[in-house]
């Protein structure tokens, strides 16, 4: 029948359009057993393209994840496809990282893609979102507030993921697997739903389309208009977020001067990529306004900190290290950093280093085994050269050491839990070598790789 091999057709040709499919490349099909995942695959294979199936179980539906598997297994061995399946404990995943399930399914599901893709050598991994969850997508982002890029709808494509079926609607999907006979799992829940996109389906846009038939031609439409003024708008942002960046000594930091972030629009290009919503990126916008110093801010991925006169952003990181140096010798930190620790005599061979990333101590009065930790709210030393003790964190910030950067300082301790040395600031005045010294417990902060 004509409007079917139409089908097939508008897949090419959409295709086409977005340079989104080569005949000889090698695809994944993300498969869930849905309508829309199953007419994917039954079309491209019908197009003679190169495919291989992956099923995620998210195990979130009992009997039902399991049925959607072997669903997915039949068809692909009826079809002649190899299918990969991938197991997930995703509400496990959801609570450790305290994030929603929705996140930890969609973070695990396309992480798996790409590890998959680049095992395989694919080209890209094809997945079925069509022209309705497009309109959606453009209701909801306008209902939730998430700015011009939200305007635009679903991409063709994201990196390696593409959507082929953004020219089709559903109805054409389910008329297309009608004509071939091809089964397909109905009560299915879909990941990427929610409360309000349900609404919004089955609510907002037949009421919509009672006031206008074609009015999801016309959105999308309107959204293909807006994705041009975003290349635009984008240009133009890249450059207000250059101007305004400031260099950071911390490689998963960014930095971003106050002054210089002119306004509300360049902050929510900044942020909402990080996970920050538009209140966040409002209230942050109102308080770099009255410069209020130390205010910290979290979404779900990063943190953010205004001090100074700069605006921070880091992913969120615990920063938290534990470490036992039992005897003299080098040891690992990290990927970055080591520790050198060694024991000499005071002699005519020995000089006092002045480097802030060595720490040279009485070794009468150091213990071993020696600790590198974190900061602790509490923690009190004697800075070298003063007569009284300090807390550390008021040390810190006097160095206008920032609150980042405090939560990251290395604290050297011995088997007594004295605070020997802040690392990379200052030792404790109570454990400097002295005329009296004997022998000078050397530790020294170098690079993982030195020898």
């Amino acid at each position: 029948m004509p409007h079917l091999h139409a089908f097939l057709d508008k897949v090419i040709a959409y295709s086409d359009a977005h340079h989104l499919l080569r005949r000889q490349g090698k695809y994944l099909v993300a498969l869930s057993g849905g309508a829309d995942s199953v007419a994917l695959l039954v079309a491209l294979r019908e197009l003679g393209f190169q495919l291989e199936g992956v099923h995620c179980n998210f195990h979130l539906r009992g009997e039902e994840s399991d049925r959607d598997e072997h669903f997915c297994q039949t068809l692909c061995e009826e079809t002649g496809v190899a299918l990969h399946i991938a197991h997930f404990a995703t509400k496990e995943y959801a609570e450790d990282h305290k994030i929603s399930i929705e996140m930890a399914a969609r973070f695990l599901r396309y992480d798996y893609f790409e590890k998959l893709r680049q095992d395989l050598g694919a080209d890209d991994i094809v997945v079925a979102h069509h022209r309705d969850d497009s309109v959606e997508t453009v209701l909801l982002n306008l209902i939730r507030g998430t700015g011009i890029h939200g305007m635009t709808g679903i991409a063709p494509r994201r990196g390696h993921i593409i959507r082929p079926l953004l020219g089709v609607g559903r109805k054409e999907i389910e008329a297309f697997l009608a004509s071939r006979n091809q089964p397909y799992i109905t009560d299915s829940s879909n990941l990427t739903d929610d409360v309000v996109r349900n609404k919004i389906r089955h609510n907002i846009v037949p009421a919509m389309l009672e006031v206008n038939p074609s009015v999801s031609e016309a959105i999308l439409q309107t959204a293909g208009r807006l994705r041009e003024v975003v290349d635009i708008f984008d240009q133009t942002m890249a450059e207000k977020v250059k101007n305004a960046s400031l260099p950071s000594e911390v490689s998963d930091r960014m930095c971003f001067s106050v002054d210089k972030i002119e306004d509300e629009h360049t902050l929510y290009y900044i942020l909402y990529p990080l996970g920050f919503s538009p209140q966040q990126i409002q209230d942050i916008f109102s308080q770099m306004a009255r410069l209020r110093q130390g205010a910290v801010f979290t979404s779900a991925t990063h943190e953010l900190l205004i001090d100074r006169g700069t605006v921070m952003v880091q992913p969120v990181n615990d920063c938290c290290i534990n470490k036992k140096f039992p005897i003299e010798g080098k040891y690992i930190i990290d990927e970055k950093w080591a520790m050198r620790i060694s024991v000499v005599d005071n002699d005519s061979h020995f000089s006092l280093s002045r480097e802030k990333s060595c720490a040279c101590l009485d070794a009468a009065v150091v213990s071993f085994p020696l600790f590198l930790r974190n900061g602790r709210q509490g923690d009190r030393f004697q800075p070298l050269g003063m007569r009284g003790s300090r807390l550390v964190s008021d040390f810190l910030t006097d160095l206008k050491i920032n609150l980042f950067d405090k939560r990251r300082q290395w604290i050297l301790t011995d088997a007594q839990g004295q605070i020997l040395w802040v690392v990379g600031h200052r030792m404790d005045h109570r454990c400097r070598v002295t005329d009296s010294t004997q022998k000078v417990v050397v530790v020294e902060l170098i690079p993982s790789d030195t020898k």
